[in-house]
């Protein structure tokens, strides 16, 4: 199990309940082990953030981008989160909303690549 905040139990609920249509869409491809047979988890709190997508077998987490993640403090917090994550020996993909929702199986494909890389 990876360490985490506790207090981050309900807000990473809270993201479950709200998830935007890029997560949602996403989502459903990577669901009930779609891929590969690997089980991936959804707002899934590690250290002091909550990763959007979270496969534990093969240390992977896929993060769904939207405009807040293009500004200079959105590109230095993603910079400092994938650079932790990394020190626990995770690799992250970052997609930006827009990609998912308009070409899913280019996603789904880089995602596949890489988990059978792992």
């Amino acid at each position: 199990m990876r360490p985490y905040n506790k207090n981050l139990k309900l807000p990473s609920r809270d993201l479950r309940n709200n998830m935007t249509d890029a997560e949602q869409m996403l989502w459903q491809r990577l669901r009930r082990k779609q891929i590969l047979g690997l089980q991936f988890y959804r707002q899934k709190p590690i250290l002091n953030f909550i990763v959007d997508f979270y496969c534990p077998s093969v240390n992977l987490v896929i993060e769904c981008d939207g405009s807040q993640h293009y500004t200079y403090e959105g590109l230095e917090a993603d910079r400092v989160r994938d650079e932790a994550l990394a020190q626990l020996g995770l690799r992250v993909l970052r997609f930006d909303n827009g990609q998912i929702l308009t070409e899913i199986e280019a996603v789904l494909e880089q995602i596949y690549c890489v988990a059978r890389q792992r």
